[in-house]
């Protein structure tokens, strides 16, 4: 499981998370899919949040060698 979470983009990860809201607002949503969706959302959301940090750190790093090329 955890493999297959590194193995996912962000545009995958978003997709089911949308996918998933979906199911949830659906009449045939249980509270035991429910407890699941959850779970599986709070995954999406660590792999969404590491992509974006990862590509922050990446975009930082290249401004500042920008910067110093320009000293």
């Amino acid at each position: 499981m955890e493999e297959e979470l590194k193995q996912l983009t962000y545009s995958q990860a978003i997709a089911e998370l949308e996918q998933i809201v979906q199911k949830m607002q659906s009449a045939d949503c249980t509270i035991d899919n429910l407890s699941d969706y959850t779970a599986r959302s709070l995954q999406l959301l660590k792999v969404c949040k590491s992509k974006l940090t990862e590509t922050d750190e990446k975009l930082k790093k290249i401004l500042a060698e920008l910067d110093e090329e320009k000293q």
